[in-house]
């Protein structure tokens, strides 16, 4: 079969017709993509093109073709087909992207997963780039992290493949004077030469390639697409007793490659493997490391340091423990303080217990994430210029309680989040406080808003009197008798950017009862996954997502069971991320909802008297002092 009839034997009737007949060789164009393929480097196509169909093995493999020079093609209708698409959770529908001058489109998902296909057509030619992010967002979760302020950026070249599929960069052949207004904000090119535009048109001009980004006088940064790279799909299996694996690097071969394979035999057959010059990891690669609990990479050849730096924090991503007992300085330096100190401490040791690993790997993906995400570390780069921007979303922590006497405890678990900008909503729902205790909590250390509200309103009325004085653009909310570790805030926000739901929280799955003094582990729900549902005390949402599906219903009790629902029936997602952090507390009385304590020890797993006593749940002991400092004091 000819290129050409191959084509039209994948367009329906439809798309022939509008095309414009079989007959002409210059209305179509097909890709096909698979996530091995040469075409992460696809040429630029001569365009416009009157229909280009892009055939893609899965979205992972779909994703390539953003970074690719192909992506600047103007297209007038463009038809993407995914042969291996699963939804993100059952009953998903996405919604199509905004893309100027729609005169149709076609949507086909199957209910199950299958091939997916989706139509656009345009008034005019649009670059592929634009369409492709407008499509994604029917294909996959898309939500950014809100701001109240930010830049502009402008790509001249191939998009980063750290910035894929995001639909907000602008892709142009060259700079152009606006004299209204600076032109650029930000400026990403693949060499300095690009970047010879004077102060007046471009706020920074930054050289960006497939592994990082860099200004001038400073050392590269590592930047990874944290949508790509996450811990999406891991499970509870963690230990030296699960499926364990090597990574290595192959410097025997004309181009530096990599693979992964299981540990215990070198002959071992790899599960994955790549070029080290064809970074970001696919799809499929990155579930590969999926299938293990911990890695192993005991060499590294510094050949390539920030691709091999790269390698490692993607890696490190997506949660599997990851060993590296030697980093070479040139790779060391590109990698983020915090996922340094990680991957330089030493592992549980023999006999630990499952959740010593466990927290082992939260630590090592949220510093990953952190660190290198695009979405938070970028800021970095361009933080001389615009370091207000640098800053991650404001989060306001709503509390309302009608128990002043559970207040010191949950507002200096409050103020202790490693999250930099956190402010407290404390709504009293009929009491008031004595002056010296407002003081104390007007002290806290953060900024903080204290007001009450009448005792005859529901539940949900103060929870939406709340949230309207919330200043932050992602609100949170927080139940006075639970107990929240120091890492909570960022817990649930790095959720949020990657998982790209609207709704994002952990569940109840750690439970201290304290009739009985102890606390259970259920292991009722997985962690990591699209679902509901949450615990009401942990859901956080972007101010506006809250406001556009209705906010608060005006109920005595299940108000979080209520702003679940509204999410769900205005079609967005809701991610359950780990569950460490949490403890959910349940009291003799007090609680709205009460199934009594068989219901939490059914199921249930692991026991401790008391509370686990780890820094994750802000439970750890106070460190022994060391004998010469008990003789100094």
């Amino acid at each position: 079969m000819t290129e050409q009839a191959a084509v039209q034997s994948s367009l329906t009737e439809a798309d022939r017709v509008r095309a414009g007949g079989v007959g002409s060789r210059r209305w179509w164009r097909r890709i096909r993509l698979s996530e091995q393929g040469p075409e992460r480097a696809l040429p630029a196509m001569a365009g416009p093109l009157r229909h280009l169909l892009v055939d893609a093995e899965s979205l992972a493999a779909l994703r390539t073709l953003f970074s690719a020079p192909a992506a600047r093609t103007p297209v007038r209708r463009l038809t993407v087909r995914v042969r291996r698409w699963r939804p993100p959770t059952p009953g998903w529908s996405g919604r199509l992207g905004p893309v100027p001058g729609i005169r149709g489109h076609r949507v086909e998902l199957p209910a199950g997963g299958g091939a997916a296909r989706v139509t656009v057509e345009l008034a005019a030619p649009v670059a592929l780039h634009d369409v492709l992010a407008a499509v994604w967002a029917v294909l996959a979760p898309v939500r950014p992290l809100p701001r109240p302020a930010s830049a502009d950026v402008t790509v001249v070249g191939p998009v980063p493949a750290w910035q894929a599929p995001a639909g907000t960069v602008t892709v142009v052949d060259q700079l152009t004077v606006n004299p209204e207004i600076r032109a650029y904000d930000v400026v990403l090119a693949p060499d300095a030469a690009a970047l010879t535009a004077g102060p007046d048109l471009v706020g920074v001009a930054v050289t960006a390639g497939g592994t990082g980004a860099r200004v001038t006088n400073r050392q590269p940064l590592v930047l990874i697409d944290a949508a790509a790279a996450n811990p999406i799909g891991r499970g509870r299996r963690y230990g030296p007793e699960e499926p364990s694996g090597v990574l290595e690097l192959l410097t025997n071969e004309p181009v530096l490659r990599w693979r992964i394979r299981p540990s215990g035999a070198a002959d071992a057959p790899a599960v994955a493997s790549g070029r080290l010059d064809a970074l970001p990891l696919t799809g499929d690669q990155l579930a590969a490391t999926r299938r293990f609990a911990q890695l192993t990479c005991s060499e590294l050849p510094a050949a390539d340091p920030a691709a091999e730096a790269t390698l490692l924090a993607q890696v490190a991503a997506g949660g599997a423990v990851l060993r590296v007992p030697q980093l070479p300085p040139s790779v060391a330096d590109r990698l983020a303080e915090g996922l340094l100190e990680v991957l330089r401490t030493e592992l549980p040791g023999v006999g630990a217990d499952p959740l010593e690993w466990e927290i082992r790997s939260v630590r090592q993906r949220s510093a990953a994430l952190r660190g290198h995400g695009a979405a938070f570390a970028a800021g970095d780069v361009t933080g001389g210029t615009f370091p207000a921007l640098a800053a991650p979303p404001s989060v306001s922590a709503v509390l309302v309680t009608r128990r002043p006497e559970y207040l010191p405890d949950v507002v200096r678990q409050l103020a202790g989040q490693t999250y930099p900008e956190l402010e407290i909503v404390l709504c009293l729902h009929g009491i008031e406080l004595a002056a010296d205790v407002r003081s104390q909590l007007a002290d806290c250390g953060r900024p903080i808003q204290i007001f009450s509200a009448p005792d005859g309103l529901s539940f949900g009325e103060v929870m939406g009197a709340a949230t309207a004085r919330a200043r932050g653009s992602l609100v949170t909310k927080v139940d006075d008798d639970d107990v929240y570790g120091p890492e909570h805030v960022w817990d649930l926000v790095l959720a949020r950017e990657f998982s790209g739901a609207m709704l994002v929280g952990k569940a109840a799955e750690f439970v201290v009862l304290q009739t009985l003094g102890v606390t259970v582990r259920r292991a009722a729900v997985p962690p990591e996954t699209y679902g509901a549902p949450v615990a009401g005390g942990t859901m956080l949402m972007a101010r506006g997502d809250l406001e556009a599906v209705g906010g608060w219903r005006p109920v005595p009790r299940s108000v979080d069971r209520g702003l679940m629902d509204r999410v769900l029936r205005a079609g967005g997602l809701i991610y359950r991320t780990h569950p460490l952090g949490y403890l959910y507390e349940r009291r003799a009385t007090g609680h709205t909802w009460d199934a009594g304590l068989d219901y939490f020890l059914r199921r249930s797993g692991q026991q401790w008297d008391g509370v686990p006593r780890y820094a994750e749940f802000g439970t750890a002991p106070a460190p022994v002092p060391h004998p010469a400092e008990v003789t100094a004091r």
